[in-house]
């Protein structure tokens, strides 16, 4: 999908674990809240490495993209029971440079 002035950029928190899932291209979902802001496909998300431990950013930095969500309102099979309606889960894609 195609990025247009609709599509929203998204600074996250990401904790290192999951932060080299992601840059190894392992992990391609995220799971993340989903009543503190609004997710749309083709949204960017700029995930942030963070140290919870030491309580600091890492200075490392990935761009990815949304590109499907599954949620209490877009159920996959299971979800409308199983995923609770705070929560979603990110199909995320990362971004070339």
């Amino acid at each position: 999908m195609p990025i247009t002035a609709s599509n929203t950029t998204h600074h996250l928190k990401c904790w290192p674990q999951f932060f080299n899932e992601i840059a190894a291209g392992r992990k391609k979902h995220d799971l993340r809240r989903a009543d503190d802001r609004r997710f749309r496909v083709g949204d960017i998300l700029v995930l942030e490495e963070y140290d919870p431990q030491k309580e600091v950013f890492t200075g490392r930095v990935l761009e990815v993209e949304v590109t499907y969500i599954t949620s209490a309102d877009l159920p996959c099979a299971l979800s409308k029971d199983a995923l609770h309606p705070s929560f979603c889960i990110l199909s995320i894609s990362p971004i070339a440079h």
